[in-house]
């Protein structure tokens, strides 16, 4: 019972990070631009295959370096402080970019060109957004702070890791899903959801940037007190 008390509590602090991950949008419109190019099935799924790898990799990674994973070690609370500064730091950079651009959106300059991609470009842009992504990489180094700290085995660990990847890839993973299963039901709702992306790309991300950085600053500034 105190196993399961300990891998939900962990899963529970680590939950708001993983839809902070899976509703940032530009892997979510990348993915439905994929959706609607001559080889939608193949390279979406190459992309999601990708997303899921970047993320797993970040996530295992920091679980053998092992930052927090000692209950009296404070290397935790400091990640969790430097993370939060860095997601602030970022949300104002987007605040003060859409500001002088008049609010229009912002988007890569791959995006045009992206239903033309192959599998492996797709994969590799997956790999991109989740693994090297500053946002990404330090939500995904937060929330294993918060599994190494919770107490659990190595299993437990692992386990839990795979769910925080499984739900930060929600985004991503579910256009796949409709298109698969529903595709000429969803076409529609899906360019409506990649239009409304796009126009409101920097207010969600500049907010969300904000709120989860703030969470983050508050708790490792009341870890460290």
């Amino acid at each position: 019972m105190r196993v399961v008390r300990l891998l939900i509590q962990a899963l529970g602090q680590t939950l708001g990070l993983a839809v902070g991950i899976a509703i940032f949008p530009v892997p979510i419109i990348a993915v439905i631009l994929m959706l609607f190019s001559p080889a939608a099935g193949r390279n979406a799924g190459s992309f999601l295959a990708g997303w899921m790898l970047g993320l797993a990799a970040v996530a295992f990674l920091a679980l053998v370096v092992g930052i927090g994973s000692d209950g009296g070690d404070r290397s935790g609370d400091v990640a969790r402080l430097i993370i939060g500064a860095l997601l602030v730091f970022l949300g104002a950079r987007k605040w003060i970019g859409r500001s002088r651009s008049g609010g229009q959106a912002d988007m890569p300059a791959w995006m045009s060109v992206v239903d033309e991609f192959s599998a492996p470009r797709a994969f590799a842009l997956g790999i991109a957004l989740a693994a090297l992504n500053p946002k990404n990489f330090g939500l995904t180094v937060a929330a294993v702070v918060s599994i190494g700290s919770a107490g659990l085995g190595p299993t437990q660990e692992i386990a839990t890791v795979i769910i925080f990847v499984l739900l930060a890839s929600a985004g991503v993973l579910a256009p796949v899903l409709a298109y698969l299963f529903a595709r000429e039901r969803v076409e529609p709702g899906l360019d409506s959801a990649r239009e409304w992306l796009v126009e409101n790309n920097s207010t969600v991300m500049t907010v969300l940037l904000f709120v989860l950085g703030a969470v983050l600053l508050g708790d490792g500034i009341a870890g460290l007190a």
